[in-house]
């Protein structure tokens, strides 16, 4: 059985401090250790994905992160991504697409997401960040606990499609990610100081009010919460 765990001990941790969260120190051990070239970072550089992107700036900032443009972003979105990443010094951010073959065979009029928002995230998001993936043997999301119902009980590390999944920042709560941005001094997503918790495409993403879910503008009143890419865990830890 493929062993997607990763183990985390103060008696052989001499590179992690006795004082880092348990999700930092996983994705520090990951990085340096236990999948040293062979993994990546997939961050939508939304509202709160400064954080997650400074640790791993801090930790190795030629790790590979993966940013998949659906080409129906808001502009705000790939502008804050280049912003985040020179003020971060990230030296290894892919940006990956639909081919443009595929976009002219399944969505030529670019109007998929109005009738099949699950065909459109699909072509547009899962299947180019499957291929971008391929290489590599774990891969790190910003996902969190307090994100959604949906997302409760989020573990740390997951299996999924024989690959490690880890999700550093799952126990984070939103108060302790606005201390931590406020504390670093990141740059922050336009968007999200206009009642956008969380962002997706332009197509398909709304504000949201107070007391409202984070994620309820996503793909409002279709019913939809997530794009397709976070499929079930076979092994979680």
């Amino acid at each position: 059985m493929f062993d997607c765990t990763i183990q985390v001990s103060g008696s052989d941790s001499s590179d992690t401090s006795v004082n880092e969260r348990t999700g930092i120190a996983l994705l520090r051990r990951a990085i340096g250790q236990s999948f040293a070239g062979r993994i990546a970072i997939v961050s939508s550089f939304g509202a709160e994905s400064a954080v997650l992107l400074a640790h791993v700036a801090e930790i190795d900032p030629a790790t590979p992160v993966l940013f998949v443009d659906t080409q129906q972003h808001f502009p705000e979105t790939l502008a804050y991504r280049d912003t985040l990443v020179r003020a971060l010094g990230l030296s290894a951010v892919n940006t990956v697409s639909a081919a443009a073959e595929a976009l002219k065979a399944h969505d030529p009029d670019a109007e998929l997401w109005r009738f099949d928002p699950d065909a459109c995230c699909a072509l547009r998001k899962v299947s180019p960040l499957e291929r971008a993936l391929a290489p590599y043997e774990a891969w790190v999301t910003g996902r969190k606990r307090h994100q959604a119902m949906t997302r409760v009980a989020l573990p740390f590390v997951e299996c999924v499609d024989g690959k490690t999944k880890l999700n550093p920042l799952a126990d984070w709560t939103a108060s302790e990610i606005e201390a931590e941005l406020v504390r670093r001094g990141l740059p922050r997503h336009p968007l999200s100081v206009e009642g956008f918790p969380s962002i997706g495409c332009a197509t398909c993403t709304r504000a949201v009010a107070a007391g409202e879910d984070p994620r309820s503008g996503r793909w409002f009143g279709t019913g939809k919460t997530e794009c397709g890419i976070h499929r079930s865990p076979r092994l979680a830890a």
